[in-house]
């Protein structure tokens, strides 16, 4: 007899065990699916890990790859947190790259330092008011925001596709007949690009660095100002918050905007550190924001975990496209990212409920009988 109960509390070990647990299972799962196609999992997870972490400048892009990742698991968390569901941390990335693209154009020869922190804020306007709108909809119509920030996510889509293959538009480099031809974004002047860091042989981006305050900044608010008191108690009884006068509507949209300006900023940092224009094709193919749910699923949301997590998957992709070839199954990174969401998934069930096996399992409706 088998019942599955609610937690009361909830133990401190299960924090650790429970990503370490989700992880261990999906390399399991992987290392059957790739003894099925006849592949040896041991040599493919070493040559993964070399790939990743330990090859001539794996470490460095390793990083790069996490860098977005990073951002966009930040802007998933913090949503989360509050049980809103933002599905659209990919079209926000797309809404801050977009507007942090046009400040670079816009202030060719300004001092680096000035257009790095303008790219930063008008990328954060611009995820946190296209965050808005799903929280606009949940906090005043009921509208479920899963379902309205996934939908924005094409939209966003479409939206950076029009400024560069469809119009002529301020994004478009329109310089030359190659470029009229060939439709690709203006390149950004060299003040717009912006520094990385030597760190004994370590390349780290700004963007890194800007993801590590973040994560900082994040965990900070939510664990100890009023602010995350108050998203946690709403997050876990609407009721009793707006019982105890906390203001859930304007807390919704406070939260929705945090977590589009997180995803903002990636988008930001994207143009800034490593394409130096709007790049519609790389940005949509690359899939940031969907990543970034299953990294914040795996670091339950906690803001310094999601950052390692990020490093785990950049790894993997960063691996994965230095091995593809003829002797390394092409679908294996997407198929492990696929088992760790499944795992994560999996192992959140087992922190929020209790599984009881046994004749206990039916005392309790026996005794109500008698």
């Amino acid at each position: 007899m088998i019942r599955i109960e609610r937690r009361l509390r909830q133990p401190a070990w299960l924090t650790v065990a429970v990503p370490l647990g989700s992880l261990v299972a999906a390399f399991a799962l992987s290392a059957l699916v790739l003894l099925i196609t006849g592949h040896d999992p041991i040599h493919t997870y070493r040559r993964l890990f070399d790939s990743a972490f330990i090859a001539n400048g794996a470490l460095s892009a390793t990083v790069v790859s996490a860098t977005p990742l990073a951002f966009t698991a930040l802007a998933a968390a913090a949503a989360f947190r509050m049980n809103l569901f933002n599905i659209g941390g990919e079209g926000q990335l797309y809404m801050g790259a977009i507007l942090a693209a046009a400040v670079a154009i816009a202030t060719g020869g300004w001092p680096t330092a000035i257009v790095v922190v303008l790219m930063c804020v008008r990328g954060a306007i611009g995820g946190a008011v296209w965050a808005l709108i799903p929280g606009v909809l949940r906090a005043f119509f009921a509208t479920n925001e899963i379902i309205t920030s996934l939908m924005l996510n094409y939209v966003a889509a479409l939206i950076l596709t029009y400024l560069i293959f469809d119009s002529e538009s301020y994004w478009r480099d329109t310089s030359s007949f190659e470029a009229r031809t060939f439709p690709q974004g203006k390149t950004f002047p060299d003040s717009a690009r912006w520094p990385s860091f030597d760190v004994s042989g370590l390349v780290v981006p700004l963007g890194f660095v800007l993801v590590l305050a973040c994560a900082a900044v994040l965990a900070f608010v939510y664990t100890r100002t009023r602010f995350g008191f108050e998203a946690a108690v709403i997050g876990d009884s609407p009721r009793a918050a707006r019982y105890a006068g906390m203001r859930t509507r304007r807390k919704i949209l406070s939260v929705m905007a945090l977590s589009g300006a997180l995803a903002g900023i990636g988008g930001a940092s994207q143009d800034g550190d490593f394409r130096h224009l709007l790049d519609p094709r790389g940005l949509t193919q690359a899939n940031y924001g969907y990543a970034g749910i299953v990294i914040a699923a795996l670091a339950r949301y906690n803001p310094f975990g999601a950052v390692l997590v990020a490093l785990l998957l950049g790894g993997l992709q960063n691996a994965g496209y230095t091995l593809q070839g003829a002797d390394f199954p092409a679908g294996l990174v997407g198929m492990m990212q696929g088992m760790i969401l499944f795992c994560a998934l999996g192992g959140e069930l087992l922190v929020r409920y209790r599984i009881r096996v046994g004749r206990g399992a039916v005392a309790a409706p026996a005794e109500a009988a008698a």
